[in-house]
C-alpha cells in the first residue's frame, strides 16, 4: 500500500509525538532533527523501505530518537521508548543490534561511509535491495564521509540514496559546509535532486527517482530544525534547549491516533518479511608452501591468502592504494569495478578512513571483508575500527611495514605508538605473528570471527623463522618457542613478530637458563589462568618489541622497545641504531638476569 501526504501528515504527527516522548523520558537528546526530519523518515518507511530487504543507515546518530520512534510504530523489537538514554535501554545515539537499526551511528560522517559499504556489498551479492541513509550538514563536513561519497560515484552505486537534511545549522552556528554541496555532488558521480523536506508528494517523488537512476542519489531535503517549536531555525534547537511545557505542548499537538493506527497496518504487512541474510563464508585448509631462510610477515600472509583464494574461500580484500605493498593482491584476484561487481578485491583508492567505514557496512550485510594499510596510518581508520569493535563486526585489518625496520622513509612511515594504542581498543584482536603456524592460525581465527574484528600486524623486513614446537599451543596468545636446556629458568625473554628470531639470538647468546616466548596475541594471553601464565612467565622476564614500551610492564621487569620517533636510514641501520641489535640487548639485561 502507498499512503498519500494526508496519510502521511498523520503518520509522522505520530513519530514526532513518540519520539517527544522519549526525549522528555530521558531529559536529554536532540529535537531539531526529530520535529525537522520526521516526514522524510515516515515517507520512507512507510512507502518504500522493504523490511528484510532494503537498509536504512541514520548517519546523523544523535537524532536517534526519531529512529526509535518509526522502528516502535513500524512493528520493530526495540523495547519501550520510556527507557531511551537509560542503562539497559535504548542508547544514546542508535546501536547495530538492536531490531531495524543497521549500522552504529553518532561521531559524524561515519554513517555514509557505512552506507556505501551496505550498497556495495549488495552489489557483489547480486540482490535488489536500496540502502537509504540521512545525513546532516555535520556528516558532509567529516572527511570520511566526503571519501566515502567519492568511492561511491567511481563505482555508481545506484543502489545508494543519500537524503541531507539541509536545515543550515551545526551546534555552534551556521554550518561550515561548502558554498555549493549540490554541485560537490555532481563533480563526484552522483545525481541530485533539491526538495522541501517537509512536502510529502516531493520527498515521494525523489525518492522514486532511486529505481531510475544509473548513479547514486543525492536528495538535498531543505528542512527547518526544530520545526514548529520556539526555536525553530535557532542552532539551539540542536540539543533539549526547551522547556517542560513547551515539549508537553509539542507532544500533544502531534498526538494522532490515526497517525498511529496506520502505522499498526505498516506494521502487520511487515510480519512476514523475510529476513535478511549473509552470505556464508568458508574457510579451507592449506598446506603451507616451502619457504626460503627468511621472509617478511607480509609476504607469509600473502602466501596464506593466495592459497585459500584459490581454495575458494569466499573473502573480499582490498587496499589503501597499497595493494602490491601489503600483499593482499595477486594474480588470484580479480578487481571489482563499477560494471562488474562479480570479483574479490577493492580498490579503495588513498581513503582509509572510509576504507574502514565502507568494510563495517560491508560486514553487516554478511560479507567476510579485509583492507590493508601501514600500520603507521591505522590512525586514520581510528574511528571506524572503534565503531567495528563497539559493533562486533568480524571485518579484517592488514597492517603491514609495522615498525622502524621500515627504513628510509623515515619517521613519518615508523610506528612507535600504533601497535600498544590497537591493543586498548576493547573487543579487537590483535595479531603479531612470526612464522608460517603463527600466521595461519592468526588468519583463520580472524576469518572465523563473528563477534569482533582483528588486526594482523605484518613486517615489511625479511625475518628468519622459528619454528612453532609441536604441540604448542598458539590460540592461548603466547607460548614457549625456545625452551631452555635446564630445569632452572632463571630468564624469560618475550617477543612479538618480527623480534622473535631477535630475542632468540639474544636468549642463545645469554645461555641455556633463558627462554624465550613468542606473544601473537597479548589479549588472548592475558585470558589464561595463573597456573599458565607461571609457566611462561618465569624468573626475570624481559620484552623485546619495536614499539611503545609502557603497556608491557603489565607482564616484564624490563622491556627493550622504542619511545621515541624513529630515523631515516636503510632498515636494518636504523633498527639496530634504536637498540635492536643482538650485543646491546645482551649487554643490558646480562647483569639483571642473575
Amino acid at each position: 500500500m502507498t499512503y498519500n501526504s494526508k496519510d502521511l501528515k498523520d503518520m509522522a504527527s505520530a513519530v514526532r509525538s513518540w519520539a517527544l516522548h522519549a526525549l522528555r523520558s530521558a531529559h536529554s537528546g536532540h529535537l531539531g532533527i526529530v520535529l525537522g526530519c520526521a516526514d522524510i523518515v515516515t515517507t520512507l518507511y512507510a512507502n518504500f523501505i522493504r523490511r528484510g530487504r532494503d537498509r536504512f543507515v541514520l548517519s546523523a546518530g544523535h537524532g536517534s530518537a526519531l529512529l526509535y520512534s518509526v522502528l516502535k510504530l513500524a512493528g520493530y523489537d526495540i523495547g519501550e521508548l520510556e527507557r531511551f538514554r537509560k542503562i539497559g535501554g535504548l542508547p544514546g545515539h542508535p546501536e547495530y543490534g538492536i531490531d531495524g537499526v543497521d549500522a552504529t551511528t553518532g561521531p559524524l560522517g561515519q554513517g555514509v561511509g557505512n552506507a556505501v559499504g551496505m550498497a556495495m556489498a549488495e552489489k557483489i551479492n547480486k540482490t535488489d535491495s536500496i540502502v537509504y541513509c540521512l545525513c546532516s550538514d555535520g556528516d558532509l563536513m567529516e572527511g570520511v564521509a566526503q571519501e566515502s561519497i567519492a568511492f561511491a560515484g567511481r563505482y555508481k552505486l545506484n543502489n545508494l540514496v543519500l537524503m541531507w537534511a539541509d536545515n543550515g545549522f551545526s551546534i555552534d552556528g551556521v554550518a561550515q559546509n561548502e558554498i555549493d554541496v549540490p554541485a560537490r555532488m555532481v563533480a563526484a558521480g552522483w545525481f541530485v535532486v533539491s526538495i522541501d523536506g517537509n512536502d510529502f508528494a516531493a520527498i515521494n517523488r525523489a525518492l522514486r527517482n532511486a529505481k531510475k537512476s544509473s548513479m547514486p542519489l543525492f536528495i538535498q531535503c531543505r528542512t527547518k530544525l526544530g520545526y514548529g517549536s520556539s526555536l525553530e531555525n535557532n542552532p539551539r534547537a540542536h540539543g533539549y534547549a526547551i522547556d517542560d511545557a513547551e515539549i508537553m505542548g509539542l507532544i500533544q499537538k502531534n498526538i494522532s491516533i490515526r497517525g498511529e493506527k496506520l502505522w499498526a497496518d505498516v506494521a502487520a504487512a511487515q510480519s512476514g518479511a523475510v529476513v535478511l541474510g549473509a552470505v556464508e563464508s568458508v574457510l579451507p585448509s592449506i598446506v603451507f608452501p616451502s619457504l626460503g631462510a627468511a621472509i617478511s610477515t607480509r609476504e607469509l600472509s600473502g602466501i596464506y591468502l593466495r592459497e585459500i583464494i584459490r581454495a575458494g574461500a569466499n573473502v573480499v580484500g582490498g587496499s589503501a592504494d597499497l595493494g602490491g605493498s601489503t600483499n593482499v593482491k595477486n594474480s588470484d584476484m580479480h578487481e571489482i569495478t563499477s560494471d562488474n561487481f562479480s570479483g574479490n578485491y577493492i580498490n579503495y583508492g588513498v581513503r582509509e578512513h572510509a576504507m574502514g567505514a565502507i568494510m563495517n557496512g560491508m560486514a553487516t550485510c554478511g560479507l567476510r571483508v579485509y583492507g590493508s594499510t601501514f600500520l603507521v596510518f591505522s590512525d586514520y581508520m581510528r574511528p571506524s575500527i572503534r565503531l567495528a569493535a563497539i559493533s562486533g563486526l568480524p571485518v579484517v585489518y592488514v597492517f603491514t611495514h609495522d615498525s622502524v625496520a621500515v627504513g628510509e622513509d623515515g619517521p613519518t612511515h615508523q610506528p612507535i605508538e600504533q601497535l600498544p594504542s590497537l591493543r586498548m581498543v576493547p573487543n579487537l584482536n590483535v595479531f603479531r605473528p612470526c612464522n608460517e603456524m603463527e600466521m595461519m592460525y592468526c588468519w583463520r581465527r580472524a576469518l572465523t570471527e563473528n563477534t569482533k574484528p582483528s588486526a594482523m600486524i605484518l613486517s615489511r623486513q625479511q625475518i628468519k623463522l622459528i619454528p612453532t614446537p609441536l604441540g604448542a599451543d598458539i590460540g592461548r596468545g603466547a607460548y614457549v618457542i625456545r625452551a631452555t636446556k635446564n630445569t632452572r629458568v632463571r630468564g624469560t625473554i618475550i617477543a612479538t613478530g618480527a623480534e622473535v628470531p631477535l630475542a632468540v639470538a639474544v636468549a642463545e647468546k645469554l645461555g641455556d637458563f633463558v627462554q624465550v616466548v613468542s606473544m601473537p596475541s597479548v589479549a588472548d594471553f592475558r585470558m589464561q589462568d595463573a597456573e599458565y601464565k607461571q609457566q611462561i612467565l618465569r624468573g626475570f622476564v624481559v620484552v623485546i618489541e619495536a614499539s611503545a614500551s609502557a603497556p608491557w610492564f603489565e607482564f616484564a621487569d624490563a622491556v627493550v622497545g622504542i619511545d621515541r620517533f624513529g630515523l631515516s636510514g636503510a632498515g636494518d641501520a636504523v633498527y639496530s641504531e634504536l637498540g635492536f641489535n643482538v650485543d646491546a640487548i645482551v649487554g643490558d639485561i646480562k647483569g639483571k638476569m642473575k
